[in-house]
């Protein structure tokens, strides 16, 4: 893929459960969309949707906001168990995935936090436990990381939080056939993403390329 003429159209899809982030400030401000479009990409950043009771409903409802040919799908923390359950359900529809900073599943103190934050938004118990479900990434089975055949790369958090940790980058790569890692950086709504910026950009571009 050359910048002056992208194979593939790229999607953004940014984190957060339940409206907690959206694209603008997750991919907008930080200039991350700019700097792909400034590339020659043709660039989509759908805000996911706010209040979905599953990740297979919101895949469902983000298949149709795709383009009408094979997308390569960029997904940022939480974001990433959308995308996975996407290309899973949709195969035909993903091309490539990157997932960056993946939201790390399982852990009990994050858990506990997110889960008190969907109860008070008033989520149903049902959909807290499906949206919280999962192993290594939210919503999805180890067993079906195991069948993604696109082309997967990572990109950790650096340095790795509770929300983000470095455990759920190398159960990734350990899982999906043919996974790469490439340089990590802090999640773009942090405060400290701004010098990794140009990096950053530069190294998806390398890697959607």
């Amino acid at each position: 893929m050359s910048t002056s003429d992208p194979a593939a159209p790229v999607v953004l899809l940014h984190g957060g459960i339940w409206a907690e982030l959206d694209a603008e400030r997750f991919w907008h401000r930080p200039g991350i969309s700019a700097g792909l479009t400034a590339a020659g990409f043709q660039v989509a950043a759908p805000d996911r949707p706010a209040r979905p009771e599953s990740w297979r409903t919101e895949a469902r409802a983000l298949a149709g906001l795709l383009p009408d040919r094979r997308a390569v799908v960029v997904a940022g923390s939480n974001g990433c168990s959308a995308a996975v359950r996407l290309a899973l359900d949709t195969p035909d529809a993903v091309g490539r995935l990157v997932l960056a900073w993946p939201a790390t599943a399982g852990d009990p103190a994050v858990d506990a936090g997110t889960r008190n934050r969907l109860t008070r938004l008033g989520a149903p118990e049902r959909v807290v436990g499906d949206l919280l479900a999962g192993e290594t990434l939210r919503g999805i089975a180890d067993a079906e990381l195991a069948t993604l055949y696109v082309p997967v790369a990572v990109i950790g958090s650096i340095p790795d939080n509770p929300a983000h940790q470095r455990r759920t980058v190398d159960a990734l790569l350990r899982l999906v056939p043919g996974a790469r890692e490439s340089a990590g950086s802090p999640e773009p709504p942090r405060p400290e993403f701004p010098p990794h910026r140009d990096r950053f950009v530069a190294a998806l571009i390398a890697l959607i390329s």
